[in-house]
């Protein structure tokens, strides 16, 4: 006799499960998404670099389907990435530079909010996850419930602190995040096949797989898909209680799904586009440890809630809603051990995770929900505050220790009040304040409300950071400030031979400072009067036959850190 399904844990009334307005949640996605897009230069690394791969293609200085910077290429990621910022630098030249590239970048991280709101919508409608049905009727209506716990793992996405800066930048990062919340989407929607148009989960998923594949990410791609095709494949195989009404995946959709990721997998090895990952581990330690806090507040607060999910349906594991999202969070989690950028990796796993986090709240006891209320409630207006705080200290001196501090940290930053930025500050925390006095006095039956205050709290603190902090932000983390020093000990019209610097410093010389740049191959026959190079590389100098025609000129940069100072020298004869 063919075991039952397991019972569900939720037990969730039609009264819990009202909708999350839709104005609030979309305000809250735009105040989310917007800042950090707008007004800011490129940051250094990772972002500045990409952006001068896309300047370089823009001004067809770089091949499109090999991504260089000053002839030499940047790194392993696949094209569509540069292809994105590139194409939008050309078809809008009525906006800055920076400006365009940052526009499709923008649509991805929406891109990202709404296939993780889509996915947690379909995996919320799978029949094994569907609330206790109550003996005399009241129980959540199986399309309202489903839209309940979207809304929640979407806030949920949106209060994992590790998600606000690397998902504002310019980066295939952010491709890869979007698309692996697309093939999560796309697999939900392939497991629950009561859908009247399967065609759009085939081709979602077909453009998960391609996007992936120019992405840098084709074994990601091909681990990701082949686990989420052979789950939905198991559960479909897996004996169910006869009073659950199952309408499964048909199984030629299911073959079309694999023969897709086949052909792209297959495709990308002919293409020379797949070289075999190196995983390089680090056994020491130090290493597990710095890896344990990265997960701890990267991931906060969804890994407390994906921890009571995977106990309270610990009987489900294997049921779609939750071995598809368990799934894309194990290959992220895994691949952020193996990777060396440990943080970029983890990013991946974060739409996974906010959906395994939504499947807790059916089940939360209400002291935990009280406990997360009041932590987050502490935290985030303590985070609000001192950002207050200080940004007066830069202002008007007072207090003069976050004053004082700054102006150590900061040399030479000159602050300036800005209206621009200081109204959106000032009716973000009103919002923060009229937000908290709604949750705390009146208190809501809905099943979202326990991550209401940890998604505001997050997004509000994020446009602080990009509102009263931004000019000082710019001020430290852009080259932007080093550049122009440099570029004005540069004669006009004339070129300038760079050495030893990173491909963030390149792109950063050649966006903010318009200079043009060649690379120094050690002949003396070269026009550029001017010669940058990294502090590395100036025994390499000395010990060049024709050092002498070289004068130095100035150190620009911060002195205790070798890695932002450049050596600015002057050819001799001029």
């Amino acid at each position: 006799m063919n075991p039952p399904t397991p019972a569900t844990p939720a037990i969730v009334s039609q009264a819990a499960v009202r909708r999350l307005p839709r104005l609030a949640l979309i305000l809250f996605c735009a105040a989310y998404v917007l800042p950090g897009f707008l007004g800011r230069e490129p940051w250094k690394d990772a972002d500045v670099t990409a952006f001068g791969v896309m300047l370089e293609m823009a001004a067809g200085r770089s091949s499109w389907w090999q991504p260089q910077l000053l002839g030499l290429a940047v790194d392993e990621s696949g094209p569509l990435p540069y292809w994105l910022g590139a194409v939008a630098i050309e078809l809008l030249p009525f906006f800055s530079s920076h400006l365009a590239a940052r526009i499709p970048f923008a649509l991805l991280l929406a891109l990202t909010l709404a296939c993780t709101w889509y996915a947690v919508y379909h995996l919320a409608r799978q029949p094994a996850a569907q609330p206790v049905s109550f003996a005399f009727g009241g129980e959540a209506r199986p399309a309202d419930y489903a839209r309940a716990l979207a809304d929640a793992g979407l806030l949920a996405l949106l209060a994992c602190l590790g998600l606000a800066q690397l998902a504002h930048e310019t980066t295939p990062d952010l491709v890869r995040l979007s698309l692996v919340a697309l093939m999560l989407y796309a697999a939900a929607r392939l497991a629950h096949q009561t859908e009247r148009q399967p065609v759009h989960a085939l081709a979602a998923w077909g453009l998960a797989a391609l996007g992936l594949t120019l992405s840098g990410g084709i074994w990601l791609s091909a681990v990701l898909g082949s686990g989420l095709l052979g789950a939905i494949w198991l559960a479909r195989r897996r004996p169910r209680h006869q009073a659950i009404e199952v309408n499964p995946t048909p199984p030629d959709l299911l073959y079309w799904s694999a023969g897709v990721l086949l052909l792209v997998v297959a495709s990308a090895i002919g293409a020379g586009l797949a070289a075999l990952p190196q995983p390089r581990i680090d056994f020491s330690p130090e290493h597990w440890l710095r890896w344990a806090r990265l997960l701890l507040w990267f991931s906060w607060p969804a890994w407390p809630l994906v921890l009571w999910t995977l106990w309270r349906w610990r009987r489900q594991l294997l049921e779609p809603h939750l071995a598809l999202p368990l799934w894309v969070a194990l290959v992220g989690v895994a691949l952020s051990a193996l990777s060396n950028e440990r943080d970029r990796a983890l990013l991946l796993a974060l739409p996974a995770l906010a959906a395994l986090a939504a499947f807790a709240l059916p089940t939360l006891r209400r002291s935990m929900a009280a406990l997360i209320d009041w932590f987050t409630l502490v935290f985030f207006t303590a985070c609000a505050f001192i950002i207050w705080v200080i940004w007066l200290a830069i202002q008007t001196g007072v207090p003069a220790r976050p004053a004082a501090n700054v102006a150590r940290l900061a040399p030479n930053f000159v602050h300036e009040f800005s209206w621009l930025l200081f109204v959106p500050a000032a009716l973000a925390s009103a919002a923060w304040l009229g937000l908290v006095a709604w949750r705390m006095w009146r208190h809501r039956d809905q099943i979202w409300k326990s991550l209401v205050l940890p998604a505001a709290g997050s997004t509000l603190c994020w446009l602080l950071l990009m509102t009263l902090w931004l000019p000082l932000l710019d001020f430290g983390l852009s080259y932007g400030p080093a550049v122009r020093r440099i570029a004005a000990l540069v004669p006009p019209q004339s070129c300038v031979l760079v050495k030893g610097l990173s491909p963030a410093q390149i792109a950063a010389l050649q966006y903010h400072g318009g200079l043009d740049l060649r690379r120094s191959k050690g002949s003396a026959a070269t026009p550029c009067l001017t010669l940058v190079l990294a502090p590395a590389q100036r025994d390499m100098l000395v010990q060049r036959s024709d050092y002498r025609q070289w004068t130095y000129v100035s150190t620009v940069g911060r002195r205790n850190d070798d890695r932002e100072r450049l050596l600015v020298y002057r050819r001799a004869s001029d």
